[in-house]
């Protein structure tokens, strides 16, 4: 299926020439078929002569509807631009050309209406100006038709004309996320919650989880059952007009320019970054503006940075990513003041004095159509997931960029990388200047120094720079240095242990040669001491040498018997052997027997 909105001025005839294509009547509302004046959106889809089915959107042409013209015209891939042959281009006919302009549309037809009502010069006239109007357009060369819905003449020719357009339609993505645009949403009875909308991409089967995101918290939503053209289907594939019956969620819930897309899949954002694609200079536009997308319409407030590039704060969040079209409209006058294209979807926070001014210095230089390096570099760090959600990034991508390294799951500017790597050095080496016996820094600290996204980045970090980790601190290889004013005291305290490997100094012997709980906490680290509890401090070496001797006793032995072996007190030895269990080396058997293990 293809999708083909209308558009033009009101009165200009396109509901009966949607009326006369499809046989239906696209007329929702008694009050349009009264007044012959389309309100709202309508919808009508037939079958080709090639067997190619078409839906189409008609779009209401009076301006006081331009909001309305603009939630239907914005999904749609493919316009019907209809022009009154006896009346010719009118000022509405503008407000629709200034729309697919901004919206960018390419594909379309031109209808020169009511040919029964006016001379063939006077369709040449009227052509002429609407190929003129239409000139700074996509519908610039767009094939041209005069039709008399009324009289049927002329029709075989737009059918022929449109089918001729739909084949040269870039063929849609039906695999990856979806994001369907909500233009209408209603109860029906036996069945519940209706939403209906333009299906562009993605595939849609009955049974999905959605996640609804629109005028209140994001919410999920199931997708219960599934409808297009009139008929129920079990999956629905772009491009298609489509209901998809909703389970759990209350019709008053879901409201027109809310959308329904893949959880986790897309970002929600309401700060955005822009290009002037279309209309006047930024510097002459209101701060407060209405911007359309989807079928969304959004106060917003914009901040020029310069005549094309600007920042665009909307009042609630939509899912939005780079590339996505923009119409921006004056909210008193009812007219559109031009279109934009996003650049920046999820800008980050400003931390420092102007970060503001270099993010609009960088929006001069980004592309509309993606640049996944200068998204890492403007970052540091970014998430590969991230860059998915933002359309960056995807499966039939080659790789991250050459500068770019890739640390589990996030994406870090190897510029940034190194620069990590070189400053946290640096405060480990200003550290062991200022403190030897510091152990170093601990990771949350590393983290808050760099202003890290995730601790976990810490120990690819450490890991290349060629540092150390243990014990849940960062320091410099070999340790974080020696022991400065201590070194010549735990030399002492080596040379007693050597001489007598189990005669643990007490508290004071080890008060008089200064060593106290930070002095010997750095020794260890440096593998200079073994710290046991209740204060027994020992050499490293203890242990094996305790095992050559405890081995040689009967098993199992005593505490006793262990003490009087190793020539030591029951301070020391209590500690010991407790230690030696810990390892395995030992086994306690019961509260005064143990066993070698071997």
């Amino acid at each position: 299926m293809h999708v083909v909105a209308t558009a033009g001025h009101v009165d200009s005839g396109k509901s009966t020439l949607v009326r006369a294509l499809t046989g239906m009547e696209p007329d929702r509302w008694e009050e349009e078929r009264r007044r012959g004046l389309t309100i709202d959106l309508g919808y009508a889809w037939t079958t080709l002569a090639s067997g190619q089915e078409v839906a189409f959107v008609d779009v209401p042409g009076h301006e006081r509807f331009l909001g309305n013209m603009l939630a239907g015209i914005g999904p749609a891939p493919v316009v019907c631009f209809v022009v009154a042959a006896d009346e010719g281009w009118q000022a509405q006919s503008g407000d629709h050309r200034d729309a697919v302009a901004a919206l960018g549309i390419e594909h379309g037809v031109v209808v020169l209406s009511r040919a029964d009502r006016a001379s063939a010069k006077r369709m040449g006239e009227v052509l002429a100006q609407t190929r003129r109007e239409l000139a700074s357009t996509g519908l610039h060369d767009a094939p041209a038709v005069a039709v008399s819905a009324t009289q049927g003449t002329g029709l075989a020719e737009f059918r022929d004309a449109l089918e001729g357009v739909l084949a040269g339609v870039p063929a849609p993505t039906t695999t990856g996320r979806v994001r369907l645009w909500v233009d209408r949403s209603f109860t029906i009875t036996g069945s519940g919650t209706v939403a209906t909308g333009t299906l562009g991409a993605g595939t849609l089967v009955q049974g999905d989880v959605l996640q609804l995101i629109g005028h209140g918290d994001a919410r999920p939503v199931v997708v219960r059952g599934l409808e297009s053209r009139g008929a129920s289907y079990p999956s629905v594939s772009p491009v298609s007009r489509v209901a998809l019956n909703l389970r759990d969620v209350s019709a008053d819930d879901v409201r027109r320019g809310d959308a329904l897309v893949t959880p986790n899949a897309w970002p929600s954002t309401s700060l955005l970054g822009i290009r002037r694609t279309t209309g006047a200079p930024y510097t002459e536009v209101p701060e407060q503006i209405v911007v359309h997308v989807g079928t969304a319409s959004v106060p917003a407030r914009l901040r020029p940075f310069g005549a094309d590039h600007a920042r665009l704060v909307l009042d609630r969040q939509l899912p939005l990513v780079l590339g996505d079209r923009l119409v921006l409209r004056h909210p008193g006058s009812r007219s559109v003041l031009g279109g934009a294209r996003i650049l920046d979807a999820d800008p980050p926070a400003p931390r420092r004095r102007g970060d503001s001014a270099r993010w609009a210095e960088r929006l001069v230089s980004m592309d509309p159509a993606g640049d996944v390096l200068g998204e890492v570099a403007a970052r540091g760090a970014v998430q590969e997931k991230h860059l998915r959600r933002l359309g960056l990034f995807n499966d039939d991508d080659p790789g991250p960029p050459s500068a770019v390294r890739v640390l589990g799951e996030w994406w870090v500017h190897g510029p940034v990388f190194e620069a990590w790597q070189q400053r946290l050095r640096a405060a480990l080496e200003a550290l062991r200047a200022r403190d030897p016996l510091a152990p170093g820094l601990s990771m949350g600290a590393a983290r808050d120094l760099l202003a890290l996204p995730d601790e976990r980045l810490v120990p690819h970090i450490v890991r290349d720079a060629g540092l150390e980790q243990a014990g849940g601190h960062i320091r410099l290889p070999g340790g974080n240095g020696g022991l400065g004013a201590a070194e010549s005291a735990v030399a002492e305290l080596e040379r007693r242990l050597t001489a007598h490997p189990f005669h643990a100094p007490e508290a004071d012997e080890l008060g008089a040669l200064s060593l106290g709980a930070r002095e010997l906490a750095a020794a260890e680290r440096l593998g200079r001491v073994l710290r046991l509890r209740d204060g027994v401090v020992l050499l490293p070496s203890a242990p094996a040498l305790a095992m050559r001797v405890l081995a040689r006793l009967d098993q199992p032995f005593t505490t006793s018997q262990a003490r009087q072996a190793l020539g030591t007190t029951r301070r020391i030895a209590v500690p010991l052997l407790e230690h030696l269990d810990s390892r395995g080396w030992t086994r306690r058997l019961d509260a005064g027997h143990r066993t070698v293990v071997h």
